[in-house]
């Protein structure tokens, strides 16, 4: 086992790790309630980026309070799944297979 060369695969697949997450940051998730009176943006890093609110639904707190958290649990599924499924797809073709290792990952 070339134990060198398997530290160097790691540490680039740590750099490549690193850069997708920076890139994540500027891929943006839209999210909006049903009638389209909340709408959310988040980075796939899952920071929230703005929310607009239709004038309708500052007359009732309530309903506003419903539809945040409605809207933004899904915004935040949404890019947690995204942010997922890349650094799964970095991880996945650049970790050096090490014997056993795949067993972690189950």
């Amino acid at each position: 086992m070339d134990l060198m060369g398997m530290m160097g695969k790691l540490k680039e697949t740590q750099r490549k790790i690193e850069e997708t997450k920076q890139r994540l940051d500027s891929v943006l998730i839209d999210e909006q309630s049903n009638d389209g009176a909340l709408k959310v943006t988040f980075t796939a890093n899952g920071k929230l980026k703005s929310i607009a609110i239709d004038d309708a639904l500052l007359e009732d707190k309530e309903q506003l309070e419903d539809y945040l958290i409605v809207t933004l649990n899904k915004a935040i599924e949404k890019a947690a799944k995204v942010n997922q499924a890349e650094l799964d797809a970095v991880a996945k073709v650049d970790m050096p297979m090490i014997p056993g290792m795949d067993e972690m990952f189950k």
